[in-house]
């Protein structure tokens, strides 16, 4: 492979500089535990009561047969563009064009949305500090608005973070979440042991649910919490070896699991499910009110802050070398791929990715309640993810169907369980889909309307399936005739900025 300099900066495969560590930091950051568990629980025990803990048990079995084939996938093909580049190859290029699509909307979405988050807890914490207003203005968390706009100067801050390259990056993100674990696991294990609500094995049981809608919704929502993991396959071009990527992925889900139980279970020690809900994104700050007096009350709203911030730093990362991958085969646009000469970060991607998210936030500002923007992104990213989930698994069944006739194991491994966890998702979203659909006699923008919450669904698929057929016979983009992601290994790569010498991997 050519070890010289580009001077174009177009397509152009990320140093590789990066560990298990590494992978493990932006998986979990991605994820955001502490963000999820902070201001998701009460949504979730919205649905399923007491049965919470129960639920994210259960919905971890799919998203773990998920892992495991994007592990396996990735063994042999490590591409940044994952999903997208294995649902091509295995099942057609149509169905993994929209994996990649459903990904980068959906965390462009959720972008925007955890924009908004990341200000309101930035407003909560000045609050904290005596700080109320500022010329006359109220900071008030509860404001779509305000909220909106100090989410924008972080939106701004994690993208510069992000330009200057993964490595440092990741190194934020480490510090970032050994504060905000040791935070939570000492509130969380505080009040396990000091909790008045009393125990119940019920808690563990699924089958107390209310019912088969409940279920469902809250299944969603709890793959909606899991979400994240796969980012550390976004830059498995990027580790010294790609298995890293997949070893960073597991360790990180394992460990969201069991920070999700904890969480889980140590809300339900101090809090009814009335409480739970009523507190909603402040049921962290609350757990701390209740457990400790000023100023250590604060430290898991700082916690929650610093998560959001990660989370917000650590998906800008993975959508933009995913929208790399889709532009190295011109099924987007030439400006997606730009790498930067210093960093070898696809910056001008990272700055699109950032631009559309600010615009989706402001104008989200029309949906007046902070709760109600959480909920209705919620609700359409569960879809999709499942949706994209339960490809990627397939595809998986689909690449290793010759394992059937290998062996018990590998016929496992290798088929059974991916194509069950994804019949799972699928089935829990067809489920959905149908009971949004009968649930509305008439269409509302309201976060409890059906119809509502399925037209940000649709409106993802049939614009992701008008910009394929753009690419298909417009661009003629090569991804539609063959399936075949392009091979990083193949592309001439940019040289190592830190040592202005060839990366390892062009020797």
């Amino acid at each position: 492979m050519p070890s010289a300099v580009q001077q174009d900066p177009g397509p152009a495969r990320m140093r590789r500089s990066l560990g298990v560590k590494d992978g493990v930091a932006i998986a979990a950051s991605s994820t955001a535990a502490t963000t999820s568990i902070g201001i998701g629980m009460g949504t979730l025990a919205a649905y399923t009561g007491r049965q919470t803990p129960a639920l994210l048990l259960l919905a971890f079995v799919p998203i773990l047969g998920i892992a495991l084939s994007y592990a396996r996938l990735n063994r042999i093909e490590p591409n940044c563009g994952s999903g997208y580049t294995w649902v091509g190859r295995s099942i057609g290029p149509w169905p993994g064009f929209l994996t990649g699509w459903v990904v980068l909307v959906g965390s462009v979405i959720f972008m925007a949305y955890t924009g908004a988050v990341t200000g309101s807890v930035v407003l909560q914490f000045l609050n904290k500090m005596g700080l109320h207003s500022i010329g006359g203005l109220r900071l008030d968390p509860g404001s779509t608005g305000i909220s909106t706009t100090v989410g924008l100067v972080a939106l701004v801050v994690v993208t510069i973070t992000a330009i200057t390259g993964v490595r440092a990056a990741t190194r934020l993100q480490m510090w970032l979440l050994i504060f905000e674990y040791a935070v939570l696991l000492l509130f969380c294990g505080y009040a396990l042991a000091i909790g008045d609500q009393p125990f119940s094995l019920s808690w563990l049981n699924p089958f107390e649910i209310s019912s088969p809608q409940a279920l469902a919704q809250g299944m969603v929502l709890a793959v909606f919490f899991y979400w994240g993991w796969d980012a550390a396959f976004s830059v498995n071009e990027e580790t010294h070896n790609s298995t890293d990527a997949a070893r960073g992925g597991l360790i990180a889900l394992v460990a969201m699991l069991g920070l999700f139980l904890i969480g889980a279970l140590a809300f339900q020690r101090v809090m009814s499910t009335g409480e739970l809900v009523h507190n909603g994104p402040q049921a962290l700050t609350f757990l701390g009110s209740r457990l400790a007096p000023e100023p250590w009350a604060s430290l898991p709203l700082a916690a929650l802050m610093c998560s959001a911030f990660a989370s917000l730093q650590s998906n800008v990362i993975p959508t933009a070398r995913g929208a790399l991958a889709m532009a190295r085969d011109r099924t987007l646009g030439p400006v997606w791929q730009r790498v930067h000469p210093r960093y070898g970060s696809p910056a001008v991607g990272t700055l699109l990715i950032m631009a559309l998210a600010a615009l989706l936030a402001v104008l989200a500002v029309g949906i007046p309640k902070l709760n109600d923007m959480i909920l209705t992104a919620v609700n359409s990213i569960g879809l999709t993810v499942a949706f994209y989930y339960g490809l990627t698994a397939l595809a998986c069944a689909v690449r290793f169907r010759d394992s059937l006739r290998g062996g018990a194991v590998r016929a496992l491994r290798d088929v059974i369980v991916p194509a069950v966890s994804a019949l799972t998702l699928f089935g829990l979203g067809g489920y959905l889909v149908w009971d949004y659909a009968t649930m509305s006699d008439h269409f509302e923008a309201s976060p409890d309307n059906g119809w509502f919450m399925l037209l940000l669904p649709a409106l993802f698929i049939a614009l992701g399936l008008a910009t394929a057929a753009w690419a298909k016979w417009v661009r003629r983009a090569p991804y539609f005739r063959t399936g075949r992601g392009t091979d990083a290994d193949t592309i001439s790569l940019p040289m190592d900025a830190d040592t202005a010498l060839p990366s390892p991997s062009e020797g």
